[in-house]
Formats: structure tokens, C-alpha cells, sequence
């Protein structure tokens, strides 16, 4: 490989979340980190060196990027995804969630329903309830390891509680599907029949394994494109969330307008300048970057597997079909979720994502991110495993 995923890089001391904010959020100093969905892997190079040479010219004044930009990101979805997006219907925003929570207050009013398939990534559910919107859910379903949508209860809760918007998560967080065309069309068809807004989150999109494919939501039915915004960013990819850029896709013009409409009320216009440069040259040159690091993570998530089989076969692996995070299964240990937390932290000293912030379907679980240094996955495994000799 010409890049090296698995040289350690200390993150301390960098305003570093993961590692930094220990104490702010009641962690001891020694838990290893593996919760928040950034990588322990440094960005191409060529991304590191587009930086510098635009923090050479020593000015960083007010800045836009013209439709060259949005060009660059379309071709980036045509060659991946097989998706033809229009560059004209991009607009910048400073993250995905951001957007999100913007085409909420756009597209909908104070008290009308918000629907959300959990388990799922839970700034979603704070996303809806934050801005003063009714949070209406349907389960997952987990049958044997293997989660798909209730689609009798989908629709049944739509026409119910007269939903206005459906924030769907595709490629999934945390359990990992990547979403076949057939039911990303039911979804679709669903939605259309009641009128609901789909709010499709495709930041993980450049991750699936194996011959998994990711679908991009409006690609499935050409109707579906009024009725639906695909929050795309590079930051899952390239290991950039700290430069605050994500790329929102809203094909229907009188959306489009709703929703500029709202970022001026928040008096937002330009972005960050060195997300917008970090962007461009990922998606211009950081193809082969992204190839061979996935082979790296598919490495990581084969010797996960593996691991676990060997040494803890008490926690089991719910497969995924995408992203670089793992859902595992603790349901076995007989532990509450505050028991568990417990384990993980004060035992096993991790930090993961509780499962059971997700929504009631992740009781029992907890999600931990494979994008590290396989020495670092290893490093917390081995912790796990003297952890759950205590319980014996």
C-alpha cells in the first residue's frame, strides 16, 4: 500500500473530543477511546498538502466556492455511486447535522411529527426534539443479528401521527445495512403516498464492504427527487469533521429556497474556507487513499470477527454491511444498561457509545469504532477480555 493506516498518532492535546474532553464527560484518564465516529488515521496527504499551500497565500477572508467546486463533488458520486447530481443543487452547509436541524425548521412547524428508524445515530432524535418537533418512532427490527424496517409499523406511524419528515440513515448507524434498492423504494413509496419529506443522511456512503453497494436515495425513483434533500459530506471519508464541511443536495427548487431562507435567518453564508479546500482536493485525488483504506478497515473488521470467536465468544459481532463502526451484542453478560456502562468503563476501561442512546433497541449493546490503528483495536479487545474474566 503506498499509505500507512497503521501508524499510532497522539491526539492529545489537540482539542481533541475523543481524547481531550476525558474529564468533561465523567471519564477517567486511562479509558481508551473508541466512541465518537472520527478516525485515528491522518488524512491523505494530498488533502494535508491542498491545506497548506491555501494557508500560504495568508488570507482567509470572506470566501464562496463557485460551481467548479460543486463539480468536483458531483463527479466525485457519478464515478463512486453511479449518481448524475446536479451541481447547481448543492449548497454548503458547516456539517450534516447542522442541515438537518435546518431543513426541519424549514420544512416543517412546531409540533408536527419527525419519524426515525432506531436504533440510530442519536443526534437525530435531538435534532427533532431540540427544535420543538413531535419525535415519532419506528423500530428496527433485529431478527438473529439482522435489522430491517417494520414496514407495517413504518406506515402505520406515518399515517397516525401525520408525519411531516423521515430522517433516513443510509448507509445505517450503528447497525451497519446498507439499504438494498427494494427497500430504499418501499421507504420511498411510503413516503410519497403521505407526503413525508425524506431527509436522507449519506455521510457514510463511501463505506460498505464486500459487494455491498450503497444506493443514493433520489437514483431509486425519479419522483422521490422533490421530496427529498441527500446530506452528503466528506468527513466520514477523509477524516475531516473538524473542518466543519458538508455538501446538502436539494433538488426541488421551492425546498431549495425554504431552506436558504433559513440559514439567512441564522445569518450563515459562507463557509469555512479550508473545509471547502480540504473537500476539492479529497474528492479530486483521494480515490486511491480511500481504496486502500478500506481494505485496511475490512482487515480491522475481519480480525474483530475473529476475536471475538476466540476469546469472548459471549459478545457477538452484528455484521455490517457499511460504515466503519461496530455493533456489538453484551445482551448475554445479564447486565442493565447502567451495569453495563459500568463494565465497559470502570472494568474494561473503554470508552464506547452506550447502545441504549441510540433508542430502547440498542439496550444491551454499545458501538465501537473501527477507523484506529490495529494495534489500538487490539489493545482495547485484550481489555475486554481480562475485563470479562471479572465477571466469572
Amino acid at each position: 500500500m503506498k499509505y500507512d493506516f497503521g501508524k499510532p498518532i497522539d491526539r492529545r492535546n489537540t482539542s481533541c473530543l475523543k481524547y481531550d474532553f476525558k474529564a468533561e464527560n465523567g471519564k477517567s484518564d486511562d479509558v481508551l477511546p473508541l466512541w465518537i465516529a472520527d478516525m485515528d488515521i491522518s488524512a491523505p496527504s494530498e488533502v494535508i498538502e491542498a491545506i497548506k499551500n491555501r494557508a500560504e497565500h495568508g488570507i482567509f477572508g470572506y470566501s464562496m466556492p463557485k460551481r467548479d467546486y460543486f463539480e468536483v463533488v458531483a463527479r466525485w458520486f457519478e464515478k463512486r455511486h453511479g449518481w448524475a447530481a446536479d451541481p447547481d443543487k448543492f449548497i454548503c452547509t458547516p456539517g450534516v447535522v447542522f442541515a438537518i436541524s435546518t431543513l426541519i425548521r424549514a420544512l416543517t412547524g412546531e409540533g408536527d411529527a419527525v419519524m426515525l428508524c432506531q436504533p440510530v445515530y442519536y443526534p437525530f432524535e435531538t435534532a427533532v426534539t431540540n427544535n420543538n418537533r413531535k419525535l415519532v418512532v419506528s423500530e428496527l427490527k433485529n431478527t438473529d443479528g439482522f435489522y430491517t424496517v417494520d414496514f407495517a409499523d413504518f406506515e402505520r406511524k406515518i399515517a397516525e401521527n401525520k408525519v411531516k419528515a423521515f430522517i433516513l440513515c443510509s448507509p445505517h448507524n450503528p447497525v451497519g445495512r446498507v439499504w438494498t434498492v427494494e427497500e430504499l423504494e418501499k421507504m420511498g413509496e411510503i413516503c410519497q403516498k403521505y407526503g413525508v419529506f425524506v431527509i436522507s443522511d449519506e455521510i457514510h456512503a463511501d463505506f460498505t464492504f464486500g459487494n455491498y453497494r450503497h444506493t443514493v436515495f433520489p437514483t431509486v425513483n425519479k419522483k422521490f427527487e422533490a421530496n427529498c434533500a441527500v446530506c452528503t459530506s466528506p468527513s466520514k471519508s477523509f477524516n475531516l469533521a473538524g473542518m466543519q464541511i458538508s455538501n446538502i443536495y436539494i433538488p426541488d427548487t421551492s425546498v431549495r429556497k425554504k431552506f436558504e431562507a433559513e440559514l439567512d435567518k441564522m445569518g450563515y453564508w459562507e463557509p469555512n474556507i479550508l473545509g471547502v479546500t480540504a473537500c476539492r482536493a479529497a474528492y479530486a485525488y483521494g480515490a486511491q487513499w480511500l481504496d486502500e483504506l478500506k481494505v485496511y478497515l475490512e482487515g480491522n473488521l475481519d480480525f474483530l470477527r475473529k476475536y471475538l470467536a476466540e476469546n469472548i465468544p459471549e459478545i457477538k459481532l452484528i455484521e455490517p454491511q457499511g460504515t466503519y463502526l461496530a455493533w456489538l451484542d453484551f445482551r448475554a453478560l445479564k447486565l442493565g444498561d447502567k451495569e453495563l456502562q459500568r463494565f465497559i468503563e470502570e472494568k474494561a476501561k473503554l470508552w464506547l457509545d452506550e447502545g441504549y442512546v441510540f433508542g430502547k433497541g440498542g439496550s444491551g449493546f454499545e458501538r465501537i469504532n473501527l477507523a484506529c490503528p490495529r494495534a489500538t483495536l487490539k489493545e482495547a479487545l485484550d481489555r475486554l477480555k481480562s475485563a470479562l474474566k471479572t465477571l466469572k
